[in-house]
C-alpha cells in the first residue's frame, strides 16, 4: 500500500527518511485497521521511511505483530531534489525509464528492485498474505513488474493512502 497523506518535502532540501504523516494522514492509517486487518496478513513489512511506516504501525499493533522494514521497499531514489518543477522531471523519468538524475536510480532499476522484493515475499512468506506499507513511485513500479499497466497520470491521481492487492501463486517445478 502506499503511505497515508505526509508532510510535503520542502523545496530545495533532499528529501528526508524521517518525513512523517500529518495529523489526518495519521487519522487515515488507524480507519485502515479494520479493512487491512480482514486480510489476515501474517506480516507487516514496510520500507524504513517515517511516513511509510506510520502508515502500517496500527494495523500491526491490531495484529500484534511489529513492523519489518526492508530498505527495498523504500521510496524511489531519484536524485532529484524537491523542486517546483518536479513534475517535468517526472514525466522526463518516465519516458525515459532507463535514465537517471545524478546519483539516482532510473526508474528501470526500481521497477527491477521492487521485483526482487515481491520475489523475496514470496520466498519468504509463501501461501501467505503480507502487509507491505510503501512509496507511490514504488508501488506503481511493483505493479509494473507484476504485469499492470502504471505511468505518470496512474501515479498522479493514486490517492494517498492506497491499497493494492498483488497475488502470486506458487507452480510446482517454478
Amino acid at each position: 500500500m502506499r503511505h497515508a497523506q505526509s508532510v510535503r518535502p520542502q523545496f530545495g532540501v533532499p528529501d528526508s527518511d524521517e518525513r512523517p504523516l500529518r495529523a489526518d494522514g495519521l487519522v487515515a492509517a488507524s480507519e485502515l485497521v479494520p479493512r487491512l486487518v480482514s486480510f489476515a496478513p501474517v506480516a507487516v513489512l514496510s520500507s524504513p521511511q517515517l511516513r511509510a511506516v506510520q502508515t502500517v504501525a496500527p494495523t500491526a499493533q491490531a495484529l500484534g505483530l511489529q513492523v519489518i522494514t526492508w530498505p527495498e521497499l523504500r521510496e524511489w531514489r531519484s536524485g532529484l531534489v524537491p523542486s517546483a518543477d518536479y513534475v517535468a522531471q517526472y514525466e522526463h523519468s518516465w519516458a525515459n525509464p532507463g535514465s537517471a538524475h545524478g546519483d539516482g536510480e532510473s526508474l528501470d532499476e526500481l521497477t527491477a528492485r521492487a521485483s526482487k522484493a515481491l520475489a523475496r515475499m514470496a520466498e519468504e512468506y509463501p501461501d501467505a498474505t503480507v502487509l507491505v506499507g510503501s512509496h507511490g513511485m514504488f508501488v506503481s513500479r511493483a505493479l509494473m513488474a507484476t504485469g499492470h499497466h502504471a505511468d505518470m497520470e496512474f501515479i498522479r491521481v493514486m490517492p494517498m493512502p492506497a491499497i493494492y492487492e498483488i497475488t502470486s501463486s506458487r507452480v510446482a517445478g517454478e
